[in-house]
């Protein structure tokens, strides 16, 4: 875990300047893989997050009769022309309450997020966060949220489609700089809004 913690903070260019946030991404792993057991696991990845070229990954375990906590990362290395870029390491730890029983129907959710980013000179659609085209950004990301999904089980019981829809308050500290490379920093700000928590569409393994 330690060296994977490196690795994460040589990805984004980051400093040691807030360590109680890796602390956070390693306790959520240790917390999370222990349960996981033969009992019920399911291995996902979200196509949704996959559109904005960040690789992603999910595990899934069985909690209890109607509980179960899964576990996604998604990491996103790349820069594109222009410095444009939304690089970002996000951790989402989640429990679930299935309605009827686990990796079928419809569940309700509690999840959080820690994400460190570094993006800058996108523009994305909507008008949402419009600096993001003229400035770039790095900092860290802290939310908590609520969710609603449903699961549909394929024919053969091992592959299902995952839909969620999550939303929460999220706290964000960040050095705002010029978009350029290496560009000067503007300011340092702190700011905690309302946003959406989660967005999936899911292709879902299922290890009985």
């Amino acid at each position: 875990y330690m060296k994977l913690a490196l690795w994460r903070l040589r990805l984004c260019n980051t400093t040691m300047t807030d360590f109680r946030h890796r602390l956070f991404f390693l306790a959520a792993l240790v917390f999370f893989m222990l349960p996981v057991s033969a009992q019920h696991t399911a291995v996902k990845t979200n196509a949704l997050y996959w559109a904005t070229t960040t690789p992603n990954l999910a595990v899934e375990t069985k909690l209890a009769r109607k509980w179960t906590g899964e576990l996604s990362v998604g990491w996103n290395p790349f820069a594109f022309s222009d410095n444009r870029k939304i690089k970002h390491i996000a951790v989402q730890p989640e429990v679930r309450y299935w309605l009827c029983s686990p990796y079928a129907g419809h569940f309700l959710a509690a999840h959080l997020i820690y994400s460190h980013y570094n993006a800058g000179g996108i523009n994305l659609p909507f008008g949402i966060f419009p600096e993001l085209k003229d400035y770039r950004f790095q900092g860290d990301l802290g939310a908590v949220g609520i969710g609603y999904g449903h699961s549909w089980m394929l024919p053969g019981n091992h592959w299902s489609i995952e839909a969620e829809i999550g939303f929460g308050v999220g706290i964000t500290k960040y050095g705002k700089y010029e978009c350029a490379t290496c560009g000067s920093k503007v300011a340092d700000e702190k700011k905690t809004f309302f946003m959406p928590t989660k967005a999936a569409l899911s292709v879902v393994y299922n290890i009985k």
